[in-house]
């Protein structure tokens, strides 16, 4: 019996011999392998070099350069949670508390000796040998293990360096992403509204279904939330929790109605009726806009009858504007208005004057019917353009236009294609018969420089001088058969479709050649021609190209800008570096529906301020 129990202790002995001895060995062994010849006092003095850093991000993309074999990492960052794995890692999780608060404590030494001189670090390492063996041992498995832990943690880094530096890009991507304005949300939002749209034309009339109901709240909930909405930003947190909800109800309805099929016909249904009704839309508002621009605003139809009435209580000799005779004298700079437009004549003459270097040398023929003969009189006679001359004519005082008679009749209701005013143009020298130039604006001009240049251009014997439209790409462009029909033989015999257009609105003319052309005359068969065939387009533009075919002058773009009265996307630099500025189009600077970013251009040169103006509410 005692022999018996003798062989159990040996063997119990032997076992503890094996459980205790045995990995003691092992890891000595190992620590051997591992810990380079220098031995752990110099890896220690290499430790002692280690710059202590804490941005775990940068030091994911520190550059490992040169190495071909592993080394140990510049710069080590200790977390709990990378020593526990190590420790799982190592085999060693079952140590108790006091043993990891003992391992935590050598890591914190370890790392409060970086940059210590050496008596330091070997008074701390007496102190760490001069405790037990068997700490000593755990010293050693420690230092073992965290040399492990770092040449593991090396490694991987060297391996993942790549994807810590994408990594740490994203991360600054996605951070200026979020700063960024975003409508992903609203627009899903939106999306939802027109989904459950769609689901309701799936129900039966008269239908009292619950899901319908939960849809139409969903759907006036979601309209609520994103009515003001603009931007993701825009939205409340209870929008975005209303959004799961609709979702919710869109699940419970495809469940419902499960055919995608039926889904995408009443889809495109929807869209197009909803296209449809934008083609409405846009309709309506072409109509108000061209509408709007045949009517006469209301403040400068006031304008007009405080001026007429104020006109006609003057006395006959107090009607007359002064210099009347520099009228007739050619050397001095003619221009022609032909307008109906108090404002326009108005900002015509003081921008040319206030631009002009010899204001004095300059004439104004302003062209009027009878309605606003008075009205335009008065005005002048209430601001005179400084030093230079203003004439105001009556087109019903013309006894000699009544033998022509012959003016282009349209069904249109736009005034530009019927207005007498508009036509005036071709009649140039029966309205100046002493006169060898002038220079036609259009009354919804600009000009911002001097012109007396212009004067001085060599006409080589043209009749017109104007700026081409004829550069593709612009909105400006025009080409002949945009406006004359090509397939009529006589027109395809007499003219070149790729000939090279011009534009009115500001234009010089050579009177003296003019006549000697008879050009009037060749005006009035192009008009008889187009009334009794489909020549041309309404409007005296296209006659203007076949009355002065061949006989103009094409002028340098400076000269003469255009588009501002429908094309919102003109450069700014051409605008400002250019003589004359027109406004062609429907959106004239003194509607309403004018282009904001051009009518400073046109409301400088108008003094809003004059109390007339400010009776009749007529504002820049």
């Amino acid at each position: 019996m005692r022999q018996s129990r003798r062989w159990q202790r040996i063997f119990i002995l032997s076992l503890l011999f094996l459980s205790v001895v045995a990995p003691l060995i092992f890891l000595s062994h190992r620590l051997q392998l591992l810990t380079p010849s220098h031995g752990p006092r110099e890896f220690f003095d290499d430790l002692s070099t280690v710059t202590y850093r804490t941005d775990p991000v940068l030091l994911n993309a520190i550059e490992q350069e040169g190495a071909e074999e592993i080394q140990e990492p510049k710069e080590v960052v200790y977390k709990e949670i990378d020593f526990d794995s190590a420790v799982s890692y190592s085999g060693s999780g079952k140590n108790n508390s006091s043993e990891e608060s003992r391992i935590e404590g050598f890591r914190s030494s370890l790392l409060e000796r970086n940059g210590f001189d050496d008596d330091k670090r070997q008074d701390q390492e007496a102190r760490q040998n001069g405790s037990s063996s068997v700490d000593g041992d755990k010293k050693k498995f420690n230092t073992t293990l965290t040399h492990n832990q770092n040449t593991q943690t090396h490694s991987q880094r060297m391996t993942e360096k790549k994807s810590s530096l994408t990594a740490t890009r994203n991360h600054h991507t996605s951070r200026s992403q979020s700063q960024r304005v975003t409508y992903q949300k609203v627009g899903e939002i939106k999306d939802q509204i027109i989904r459950a749209r769609a689901y309701l034309g799936f129900f039966p009339p008269n239908s009292n279904s619950h899901l319908l109901k939960e849809l139409k709240l969903r759907i006036k909930e979601m309209e609520r939330a994103v009515r003001d909405a603009i931007k993701d930003s825009d939205l409340s947190r209870s929008a975005l929790q209303k959004m799961r909800h609709m979702e919710a109800s869109l699940s419970k309805a495809n469940r419902a109605f499960p055919d995608c099929t039926a889904m995408a016909t009443k889809l495109r249904a929807m869209n197009h009726k909803a296209e449809e009704q934008v083609r409405s839309q846009q309709r309506g508002v072409t109509h108000l806009v061209h509408l709007a621009a045949r009517t006469t605003p209301k403040g400068l139809h006031c304008l007009s009858m405080q001026l007429t009435s104020d006109f006609f209580a003057l006395r006959p000799e107090d009607r007359k504007l002064p210099d009347e005779n520099k009228i007739h004298n050619p050397k001095h700079y003619h221009y022609a208005v032909f307008s109906d437009n108090i404002l326009a004549c108005a900002v015509v003459v003081n921008s040319t004057v206030s631009n002009a270097k010899k204001q004095e040398k300059l004439v104004f023929h302003v062209v009027t019917n009878s309605l606003n003969f008075p009205a335009i009189s008065m005005w002048f006679l209430l601001n005179p353009p400084g030093k230079a001359t203003v004439h105001i004519q009556n087109i019903d005082n013309f006894e000699w236009l009544s033998k022509y008679n012959t003016f282009k009749k349209n069904n249109s209701s736009d005034p530009r294609y019927t207005s007498e005013l508009n036509y005036l143009r071709f009649y140039l020298p029966d309205i100046f018969p002493t006169l060898n130039k002038i220079l036609l604006f259009d009354h919804d001009v600009v000009v911002q420089k001097d012109l007396s240049e212009l004067w001085n251009v060599n006409m080589n014997g043209k009749v017109i001088a104007g700026v081409g439209t004829c550069q593709k790409g612009e909105t400006s462009f025009h080409r002949m058969d945009m406006f004359i029909n090509f397939s009529d033989p006589f027109i395809a015999k007499r003219f070149d479709v790729n000939a090279c257009t011009w534009a009115f609105g500001m234009n010089l003319f050579d009177l003296q050649q003019w006549k000697r052309h008879d050009l009037t005359a060749v005006y009035h068969k192009y008009l008889e021609m187009g009334a009794k065939m489909p020549l041309l387009n309404s409007g005296s533009l296209p006659l203007g190209w076949l009355t002065f075919y061949e006989k103009t002058l094409i002028l340098d773009r400076r000269w003469h800008i255009l588009g501002l009265g429908y094309d919102s996307i003109v450069d700014t630099n051409e605008i400002e570096r250019a003589a004359v500025i027109h406004y062609d189009g429907i959106r004239k600077p003194w509607l309403d529906i004018a282009v904001g970013r051009y009518k400073s251009y046109w409301t400088k040169f108008m003094k809003f301020d004059l109390p007339i103006l400010q009776r009749c509410n007529l504002q820049a």
